[in-house]
């Protein structure tokens, strides 16, 4: 069974596949005879697209869409999914306490950016949040019907969390748990996908492609007709996806991910309840920010950064995105007059202009 990224974190603002190809069609008009080749599939628990213009020579889509998809199983299945027992990561979890576990080159690579990007955010991305997670009813435990936990159940599941209980030894490629820490790639994993997928392509010699997992994207070069690839922001409510707004990636590589509240939540008693949950407090966020999009270097630390700013909340999370020189863009609630307020870093400002 493939891993539930998507019960983790709300991950698909960007209209996915459908309103993705909408916006392509709609935003920018194909004026070219190139034509964009297209595949896709299941992973992680969620769907992918990958889209190119012309193909390699010596290349078939056929070979290339194969070599794809093995490419995101071994991700998913072989090494990062909490489901599958015999996974790398399924391995990690089940080893004992300061016991040295002997990892792979992509695993280390995630967990090394796992563990920076902790401390980068001050705590706010922690991939031993999960028991916390399952408790509260959004992880692949099945749910109870105390679904709201005391708060000594929350005391002793923080006992549990922390990336400080975690020793990563680059060199010798291992990890140590020094507590009985439950890891969860959930929030950086299918980032890594489209990253591998996307340094597989680059080494094909593919020019122009647009690769989506779940909401997670990398992007290169230009559509037909040198038309810039057009993303859409979804408007964060839990109705039939609208468009909230479009950005244009104007030629450059970048990544993008995104991550809200506003589909995978639970109310009781009038409290809304988001499966965003804070690793320090050990509770749902309870501020306005409904969603937040990152464009990075990479997707997967788009992905885990996109994370940490919905659990940080629009202030901490502006501050600490312009001070990293982060493109990123906050839709937050304005309850009062039942609408969205929008807001941007400098480094987003360049990608709201298509640059024609």
């Amino acid at each position: 069974m493939p891993m539930n990224t998507v019960s983790r974190r709300q991950s698909l603002l960007f209209f996915s596949v459908a309103v993705l190809v909408v916006g392509f069609l709609l935003f920018n008009r194909q004026t070219d005879t190139a034509v964009i080749h297209e595949f896709g599939g299941g992973t992680m628990g969620t769907r992918y697209s990958v889209k190119l213009v012309d193909l390699p020579s010596g290349s078939t889509l056929e070979q290339i869409s194969v070599d794809v998809s093995r490419i995101l199983e071994r991700v998913d299945r072989e090494q990062m999914s909490t489901y599958a027992p015999d996974s790398e990561l399924s391995r990690l979890n089940a080893a004992a306490v300061d016991q040295d576990v002997a990892l792979s080159d992509d695993m280390t690579e995630v967990l090394a950016l796992a563990l920076e990007l902790n401390h980068v955010t001050d705590g706010a991305f922690d991939v031993t949040v999960g028991p916390l997670v399952n408790r509260w009813g959004f992880g692949p435990e099945d749910r109870r019907e105390d679904r709201i936990p005391t708060q000594a159940e929350i005391d002793a599941l923080l006992a549990r969390v922390g990336s400080h209980h975690l020793t990563l030894d680059i060199d010798s490629r291992s990890l140590r748990k020094t507590a009985d820490v439950y890891v969860d790639l959930s929030g950086i994993a299918k980032g890594y996908g489209v990253d591998k997928v996307a340094d597989y392509l680059d080494s094909r010699g593919v020019t122009s492609y647009f690769i989506e997992v779940g909401g997670e994207l990398r992007i290169r070069g230009y559509k037909p007709g040198n038309q810039s690839w057009v993303p859409a922001i979804e408007k964060p409510v839990d109705t039939a996806p609208q468009v909230h707004n479009i950005f244009y990636a104007r030629g450059e590589p970048i990544a993008v991910a995104g991550s809200g509240d506003y589909r995978n939540y639970f109310e009781e008693d009038g409290v809304h309840y988001s499966h965003e949950i804070d690793p320090q407090t050990g509770r749902p966020i309870s501020h306005n920010l409904a969603g937040v999009y990152v464009i990075d270097s990479t997707a997967a630390r788009a992905d885990a950064l996109a994370t940490a700013f919905m659990v940080l909340g629009v202030e901490r999370g502006f501050a600490l995105a312009e001070e990293l020189g982060l493109a990123v863009y906050f839709v937050a609630r304005d309850d009062v007059n039942d609408t969205f307020v929008d807001r941007y870093t400098t480094g987003f400002e360049h990608y709201l202009d298509s640059g024609n």
